[in-house]
């Protein structure tokens, strides 16, 4: 036997043990009702002989001494039973049951007392001393039946077998951002810190809409980075949500900055609270590589399918196209006309005009020789495939809105600049997200270009839903921003929407350097690849296995995921999870974290009700920016007469002359 017990001995011991408890009951029927069975007929000299032998033992010299030892055999016949397990079955059954039969048991002496006559007498008495017996029999073995061993279903969502220690240390530095938060531990809630003390390495803050990424870490990233003296860019995707923010946060924290710091506004609904920038700003693309980076931004901006073609034939020619049109314009009089208005009328003039101006500049004759051949061969059907596609969407951006904010100059987009520090904000509109989506990335790249070099001052850019701007290279940014005390913030829903608007490579790529992550509620792949990310815990197993005889738990530790997909797919609002990243010089042992951040509701509300409406830039009225957009027209114009009048002029540059 796998118990070492001789199981068959066993049960013979205890049938023989009821079998004498039932003697012990039916010698005492025999003994008390002797009549009742002479009337049957029922006794011999031979039983006779045998009662009075027993009689002489003494067994007999109390009425309740026999019934008591044969309760007593019962008991210990009772004590090794083994019923087949029932899962229905509960101890107020078996106790109602032996309580009935005890009764019956015990107080059916009464009847021999209620004056019946003696064959009703007896048939009564052993008739419920019987039954009383075998109600206890019945009830003795239903307790066997059940199932005692019973596994602890208080935490039927494993919550409690999931939780783990977590860093309840405030560990600051001068970059750092810090969130209280609370966590739990077992039954227990504890306080804790989400220190991330290295922001360098990039934060990714998940969750789905109303999961709480701007109110409960965004805003923290922007007012603790701006009370620490970070310079700052914020794309402000529902404008002014941040922006109210950053700008409040900048009024308080004025004094620490060693040097004066400037703050602007881009926003292309509300023009009079809008400072003007021309992303093209000369100085700042210092050869054709910023030009082609820059077409290749803005296009892609305003065609997001094609992120997944780069390489293709009708995908580069458009940007090599504009290329050129942009490094022509930067270097025709040293940049004076170089701005994103200037461009886009200048690409829809007449092709031997545009391409007469483009002939002239010899840096972009590799990049424009293939239109002008093709339209010199008439083979027009390729010219207007591989141009029309550019001027199609960059048309959309022809606006006298746009014109006024991207022809202007008010500041530069080199943010930590040691001498002239700014804070920018760019809002969006979600009804007009493809059009400003794609001149805000072109802002985004130039800014991050010009921001990502040494001897700058610490900056932190901040992205509120990230996936609606496009920025190449954004994985560069990452890799190499840090050593630059750049720090990167993006604002993501999933990443399934990361994949759909930058491809899946590039956004593999973002998710898998980003170093700090951030993650409210969350489904599908996404929570699957954050919990393979937090990696796994030891936790405790019980399993219940019930067989005929016998119930059995068996427990086990074994290694499961820390925070399960479930688990992240059902996180409440203000509920975040994920992982810090530490430096050489602050260890952190508990990286993992998932808890509840904490925010003071009614502080923040009095802060925000104190809030000063951010200030008008200037009184603007609809004739100034109309004119503005007739001036850049009119400017296109001036040059194409200028520069076809010099080339006409000059013999020696006369064949440049395109004429179909």
């Amino acid at each position: 036997m796998n118990t070492g017990e001789n199981e068959q001995a066993l049960r013979k011991i205890l049938d023989m043990t009821r079998l004498i408890s039932l003697l012990m009951l039916f010698l005492h029927f025999y003994y008390e009702c002797y009549a009742f069975f002479r009337y049957l007929g029922l006794t011999t000299g031979f039983t006779d002989k045998i009662v009075s032998n027993i009689i002489a033992t003494g067994l007999y010299t109390a009425f309740y001494k026999p019934k008591l030892i044969a309760l007593g055999f019962l008991i210990i016949s009772l004590l090794g039973a083994r019923g087949r397990k029932d899962e229905t079955l509960t101890t107020g059954h078996a106790v109602r049951s032996i309580g009935a039969g005890l009764a019956l048991y015990v107080g059916s002496a009464a009847i021999m007392y209620a004056g019946f006559t003696m064959l009703a007498t007896t048939s009564l008495y052993m008739a419920s001393c019987t039954s009383g017996y075998l109600l206890m029999l019945s009830g003795g073995t239903k307790l066997s039946r059940i199932i005692r061993k019973k596994l602890d279903d208080k935490d039927i969502f494993n919550a409690l077998n999931e939780t783990f220690p977590q860093e309840e240390r405030l560990l600051e530095n001068e970059y750092s951002i810090n969130l209280p938060a609370k966590y739990r531990l077992k039954d227990k809630q504890r306080a804790s810190w989400i220190n991330i003390i290295n922001p360098f390495r990039a934060l990714m803050v998940l969750g789905t809409p109303g999961a709480g990424k701007s109110y409960f870490v965004i805003r923290h990233v922007i007012t603790q980075h701006i009370a620490k003296g970070f310079t700052m860019f914020v794309y402000d995707f529902k404008f002014d949500d941040l922006s109210r923010i950053a700008y409040n946060s900048w009024l308080r924290h004025k004094d620490k900055y060693a040097v004066p710091t400037k703050f602007y506004i881009i926003n292309f609904d509300d023009l009079s609270r809008s400072h003007r920038c021309n992303p093209l700003e000369p100085t700042a693309m210092t050869d054709i590589t910023d030009a082609a980076e820059s077409a290749r931004t803005i296009l892609m901006g305003l065609n997001r399918e094609w992120i997944k073609k780069q390489g293709d034939f009708f995908v580069e020619s458009p940007i090599n196209f504009l290329t050129a049109v942009i490094w022509y314009l930067r270097k025709y009089k040293d940049g004076e006309f170089c701005t994103l208005p200037h461009v886009l009328e200048l690409m829809q003039v007449e092709y031997d005009n545009l391409f007469t101006l483009l002939r002239t500049e010899k840096e972009i004759e590799v990049l424009i020789n293939p239109f002008v051949n093709a339209y010199l061969n008439d083979v027009m059907e390729q010219l207007e495939g591989q141009i029309a596609s550019a001027k199609i969407a960059m048309a959309r951006l022809s606006s006298p809105q746009l014109y006024y904010v991207l022809s202007g100059n008010d500041f530069t987009l080199d943010i930590n600049n040691p001498d002239d520090p700014k804070i920018v904000c760019m809002g969006n509109n979600p009804q007009k997200i493809q059009i400003y989506g794609a001149v805000l990335s072109l802002y985004v790249t130039r800014l991050v270009k010009q921001v990502n070099k040494k001897g700058k001052l610490k900056s932190s850019l901040v992205f509120d839903e990230f996936p609606t701007i496009y920025l190449n290279n954004m994985d560069s940014l990452i890799a190499t921003a840090r050593s630059n005390k750049v720090a990167t913030c993006l604002g993501i829903q999933d990443f399934s929407q990361l994949r759909k608007d930058y491809g899946r490579e590039q956004a593999d790529v973002i998710m898998n350097i980003t170093g700090n992550i951030i993650a409210g509620q969350v489904t599908g792949d996404t929570a699957k690849q954050l919990s393979e990310r937090f990696g796994k815990i030891m936790q405790d197993r019980e399993s219940l296995s019930i067989n005929s005889n016998d119930t059995s738990i068996s427990r086990s530790k074994q290694l499961e995921s820390a925070i399960p997909p479930s688990k992240i797919a059902s996180l409440s609002s203000g509920e975040f999870v994920g992982m810090v990243a530490d430096d050489p010089l602050c260890r952190i042992d508990l990286k993992t974290f998932h808890g509840e951040i904490l925010n003071d509701h009614e502080a923040i509300k009095k802060e925000e009700a104190a809030y000063r409406e951010i200030e008008p830039v200037r009184k603007i009225d609809q004739q100034a920016v109309q004119r503005n957009y007739e001036q850049v027209k009119q400017d296109i114009q001036e040059i194409i007469q200028s520069e076809m009048e010099r080339l006409l002029g000059d013999p020696a540059l006369a064949h440049l002359v395109v004429r179909k």
